[in-house]
């Protein structure tokens, strides 16, 4: 895909995510936002904390990966270890994988905090993805978070991490709806 479609689509992806945010679940109370549709399964805030979680280390790694701006291809490219990730979390995927520990929020109550943190995240990274368009987004730059020694492509990294909130904004939503059948 050329690089300015590519940027473009995430940037309506994340404006999307935000919006859904700020419409769908800040308004709830947070009772139920914390309430599980199962013992086992995440709440909406812990699905959007464990995003949280993900953005305290990617925002910054982007932010990195950006800092030495080049001439930017004309198309993305994607490696091996980029299309497995991604194909790990896209929204449509059914196929459920293990949250590594220090990414697994369950077990506490959280509050609507974790919303509000997690827009400003999204505003960052809608700044992020206007300045990856003077950027190479075929380097790689970006450590994986949960083994650092493999890097991803930046235009993978910033694929990732929108699909990945796509991914658990719609489990959010998800949650919620079945918190509200099971409370009536």
């Amino acid at each position: 895909m050329h690089t300015p479609n590519f940027l473009q689509q995430l940037c309506t992806n994340v404006r999307s995510i935000q919006t859904l945010v700020e419409t769908e679940l800040l308004p709830l109370p947070e009772a139920l936002l914390n309430g599980k549709p199962a013992p086992e399964r995440w709440s909406a805030l812990e699905c959007v904390e464990h995003l949280n979680r993900y953005c305290r280390y990617y925002n910054p790694a982007l932010v990195r990966a950006l800092r030495h701006p080049a001439a930017a291809r004309a198309e993305v490219q994607y490696s091996w270890l980029g299309r497995k990730s991604l194909d790990m979390v896209r929204p449509g995927s059914r196929k459920q994988h293990k949250t590594v520990k220090h990414m697994n929020p369950a077990g506490g109550l959280l509050t609507v905090a974790v919303l509000r943190e997690f827009l400003q995240h999204q505003t960052q990274l809608a700044a992020l993805l206007q300045q990856a368009a003077t950027a190479d987004l075929n380097r790689k730059a970006v450590p994986v978070e949960f083994f650092r020694l493999l890097k991803l492509r930046t235009g993978e990294a910033l694929e990732f991490v929108v699909l990945h909130e796509q991914r658990h904004v719609q489990q959010a939503l998800r949650a919620v709806r079945q918190a509200q059948d099971a409370a009536l």
